[in-house]
């Protein structure tokens, strides 16, 4: 496996999680990786549970308590200085409704690593069944990317976007693909001011263990990120469970040099280190 860095994970500290953060860490060094980075919740404004729905959860299940967060990852990291490189990141949930709020999260603490994700849309999560009442699952996939490219227009402090096309694991259809061409539109104006403002993008692997046949994002946009000058590249699992730690990751090689990549990705200190494929 030549990728050796796992960069989006989430341990106890996320509100989705349960797994203790040093079974996440013995199980990474088990696998041979040199470093991996918890990239905890953060989600502002996450709405309450729609009623009926599981499962169940109030506005407060992603508030990350930063400090607790740290000191646990402090200890973790002086305990296994000698087995594996451990980066302090956040994953921050983005709205247009707490703007400021993320601003003054994010400074709070010296992160080595911050991924925005867009798991909120207009009140909504796409998780749930409801988010798609009304409208197609195409007009739902537009307003979609329209949201990520708004919000990454008002809010620059990351250093990654977090699995572009998420809401496609969660269409009523059951479908696990979609057709790229019919939103690349959007999808370009959102690489163009990524690329920009120098950020960049996530490989995200979870898409296949969530039964997708591509990553996220799909090969057509990894593409094109490459294309219109896009080399920052980080590749994660968002694994939420020891278990699911690289997962996929033998296949991310091969898919970023098709896609025109020579090489991902590593953040500490809020900036980048290249590693050759």
């Amino acid at each position: 496996m030549s990728i050796l860095a796992d960069c989006h994970m989430h341990s106890h500290h996320s509100g989705d999680s349960e797994a203790p953060m040093e079974a996440m860490i013995e199980k990474a060094v088990e696998l041979g990786l040199e470093t991996i980075t918890f990239t905890e919740h953060n989600d502002f404004d996450y709405p309450d549970s729609p009623e009926g729905e599981e499962p169940v959860c109030d506005g407060t299940m992603f508030l990350l308590n930063s400090d607790s967060y740290l000191y646990e990852l402090l200890g973790m990291r002086e305990k296994y200085k000698e087995k594996i490189r451990i980066g302090f990141g956040v994953e921050i949930g983005l709205q247009q409704s707490c703007v400021k709020d993320n601003l003054i999260f994010c400074r709070d603490h010296e992160y080595d690593f911050i991924i925005a994700s867009l798991h909120v849309v207009d009140g909504k999560d796409p998780y749930y069944p409801s988010f798609f009442e009304g409208r197609s699952e195409k007009e739902a996939l537009r307003e979609y990317f329209i949201r990520y490219h708004e919000n990454i227009k008002k809010f620059h402090n990351f250093d990654v976007l977090g699995h572009l096309d998420y809401m496609v694991r969660y269409l009523p259809s059951g479908n696990r693909e979609y057709d790229y061409s019919e939103y690349s539109d959007i999808i370009d104006e959102i690489f163009k001011e990524l690329i920009e403002n120098e950020k960049g993008i996530e490989l995200n692997t979870k898409a296949m263990s969530k039964g997708m046949k591509e990553f996220h994002p799909c090969m057509s946009a990894l593409k094109r990120y490459r294309e219109l000058g896009g080399e920052i590249i980080t590749v994660g699992s968002d694994a939420h469970a020891p278990g699911d730690i690289a997962a996929h990751f033998d296949k991310v090689p091969d898919a970023l040099k098709e896609a025109g990549f020579k090489y991902y990705c590593i953040y500490e200190n809020r900036l980048p280190e290249y590693h050759k494929l």
